[in-house]
């Protein structure tokens, strides 16, 4: 951190504070590797398992976690580094006016499950995105998916809040301590779970 006025202590450098952030980013993503790599694996299957049986994949976060969730979309409806065919996925972020429409109507926190109750049937994969766990939105979208019979993974950080105990698969970025440098995670994960899904899983059609 840059020191305040009046501090005796020299202030950081911007090279210097570049480069710290770049080493707690990575020292980050090598922790959740140790805890979870096979849990991503076994994400990649879960969203395979879900595409190959006619599901498709319903994705949802608040701010970043929003742009991570069109991110992952837009890996399964074009494509990330194989050629394949074409994903159903679907970002429950972009649409302003069911977005605005439930906001008014039924209060921010319906927002996603509103749409959930629209959308998901049983063969069909959520995944919930919170860096901190504890977004109402969010928890009330994964609660709505598992009263569709949808499988739930979810995407959080740090202690990984309310949602830890509320997924059936958790992909948790337990060393990261503010939603910067979870987020710089998740978005490893969201390339990874597609990656692995193209490469190893994924049926031909």
């Amino acid at each position: 951190m840059v020191s305040p006025k009046g501090s005796d202590t020299a202030p950081q450098k911007p090279l210097d504070y570049l480069t710290q952030t770049s080493q707690e980013s990575t020292a980050i993503r090598e922790q959740f590797l140790k805890e979870s790599a096979a849990l991503v694996v076994q994400g990649a299957q879960w969203l395979a398992q879900c595409v190959n049986q006619d599901g498709k994949l319903l994705i949802c976060g608040n701010g970043g976690s929003a742009a991570d969730a069109q991110h992952l979309a837009a890996e399964m409806v074009g494509r990330m580094l194989l050629e394949r065919r074409a994903l159903p996925a679907i970002a429950l972020t972009t649409d302003s006016s069911n977005l605005t429409a439930l906001a008014n109507d039924y209060g921010y926190e319906r927002v996603f499950s509103r749409q959930v109750e629209a959308l998901a049937q049983p063969q069909d994969l959520l995944l919930a995105i919170s860096t901190s766990g504890n977004s109402p939105s969010i928890l009330r979208a994964v609660e709505a998916a598992k009263r569709k019979g949808c499988r739930v993974i979810g995407l959080t950080g740090g202690k990984g809040g309310q949602l830890a105990s509320q997924v059936d698969l958790l992909l948790n970025v337990s060393a990261g301590t503010n939603s910067s440098r979870i987020q710089e995670t998740h978005i490893f994960v969201v390339h990874a779970l597609v990656d692995l899904m193209d490469r190893f899983f994924l049926e031909a059609p």
